[in-house]
């Protein structure tokens, strides 16, 4: 087992193209929408926190990991059908397309989540 990595970009670093440039991109987009989530690793994979978790994500050997909460999947449950999913995370293919437009409305729904939260 590798040793858990001291931060995101040695994390990444452990990754080839396509996994690296995949999960590049969804830490791209997630601080798009919220430049002031924190990045973290937990876990021992890449983690945004805002208002307590709100989403991880990891690269594999054939995959990129999403772990939006079990909430995010089921709010987006038909929209994700197409993919493996566990009963926290999705699976997104190396060799397809990331689904940009579904993961920014998944964050976006995990934002809104975590701010109703705090709000209480």
């Amino acid at each position: 087992m590798r040793d858990k990595p001291a931060d995101v970009a040695a994390y990444f670093d452990r990754f080839d193209e396509p996994a690296r440039l995949k999960m590049e991109r969804i830490r791209s987009l997630v601080l798009e929408l919220l430049p002031e989530a924190e990045e973290t690793i937990k876990y021992g994979i890449p983690t945004f926190v805002y208002n307590g978790n709100l989403v991880h994500y990891a690269g594999y050997k054939g995959h990129i990991g999403l772990y939006p909460a079990p909430s995010g999947l089921e709010r987006f449950g038909g929209e994700l059908a197409r993919y493996k999913r566990g009963k926290g995370s999705v699976r997104f293919p190396l060799d397809e397309e990331l689904p940009i437009d579904l993961i920014r409305r998944i964050v976006a729904f995990r934002i809104e989540e975590n701010d109703a939260k705090r709000r209480g």
